[in-house]
């Protein structure tokens, strides 16, 4: 009984402290979007923002789901807003398996228009910052596995100047942090017609579901999170790469809860103060021994959609 009780008040306790309005941003004809909003917790002033768009392959999930809500609250602690975004799921009904044609068309489509999403929320948080607070110049884009996904692909398309980011005129992130995600391409490797924001980004080496390199097929793929830090590199864009060895895809949720340290240091050193600074942190754990780490863009393809 005193353990269940302890479990109530610990419940209670969160969902408090997670207080949020949820707002109305976009019709899509046939799906409304909605963001919840969650307020920074005891900050005066205007106050950088997160804008988070959840995972699950672009065909699941929830922008309140259960496991994202302890994240939540620990960065409204940190004095940040946080916006958790619906985006459309075009992949629910699964991949267009009648041809490599198919396929890439289905999932472009999945890709960008999750990122479009992304984008008009932004612009309603943009449209509403001075009415809560928030620094326009530093909001930051996040999101976990197809959420991440999404966040660098909007950042990717403002660099580009893609007609979808035209609603946020000269606006552009202050930051990204990634939860092991990746830039799709049909093209080849991405190329940035203007510099990208700064990037703090989480991976794995042996994540089957996300490139953590490089997955393409004659030039149309995703480029992942070492892909990505390389070029920032020699483009001289601050970025802050977290790369693990032997790790799945649990880096698409576990450094919400055991890395917030840096996180935070990256909105704190990066975002807010500007610091330049280019990190390569590699971590090694042995209770992960050694695994594959090289997948076939097939079985990526298996491990979101079976």
């Amino acid at each position: 009984m005193k353990r269940l009780l302890t479990l109530i008040a610990t419940i209670a306790v969160t969902l408090s402290a997670t207080a949020q309005t949820t707002v109305f941003y976009a019709d899509r004809g046939d799906e409304k979007l909605y963001f919840d909003h969650y307020p920074a917790v005891g900050v005066e002033g205007i106050r950088p923002c997160v804008i988070f768009a959840f995972g699950g392959a672009f065909a699941r999930g929830t922008k309140a789901d259960a496991g994202y809500l302890p994240y939540f609250k620990d960065l409204t602690e940190a004095g940040y807003d946080v916006v958790s975004i619906d985006y459309r799921k075009r992949l629910a009904n699964g991949i267009n398996t009648s041809g490599l044609k198919g396929a890439i068309i289905t999932m472009k489509e999945a890709v960008e228009y999750a990122a479009e999403d992304m984008l008009d929320a932004t612009k309603v948080v943009l449209d509403n910052a001075a009415k809560w607070n928030i620094d326009t110049s530093k909001i930051v884009a996040c999101g976990s596995s197809a959420g991440a996904i999404t966040a660098l692909q909007a950042e990717y398309m403002i660099c580009n100047g893609d007609k979808r980011a035209e609603v946020l005129g000269e606006f552009n992130y202050a930051g990204v942090v990634s939860f092991a995600g990746a830039i799709f391409s049909v093209s080849g490797k991405p190329k940035w017609d203007k510099k990208p924001c700064p990037m703090l980004l989480f991976h794995g080496n042996a994540d089957s579901n996300v490139p953590y390199n490089k997955a393409s097929v004659m030039g149309v793929g995703f480029f992942g999170s070492k892909f990505l830090s390389k070029q920032f590199e020699k483009m001289g864009i601050p970025y802050w790469f977290y790369s693990a060895q032997y790790r799945n895809h649990s880096m698409a949720g576990d450094p919400m809860y055991v890395n917030l340290e840096e996180i935070v240091a990256f909105i704190n050193r990066v975002v807010v103060k500007g610091e330049k600074l280019q990190i390569v942190e590699q971590v090694a754990d042995a209770k992960y021994p050694k695994t594959k780490t090289r997948f076939s863009v097939k079985e990526y393809l298996g491990s979101n959609y079976k």
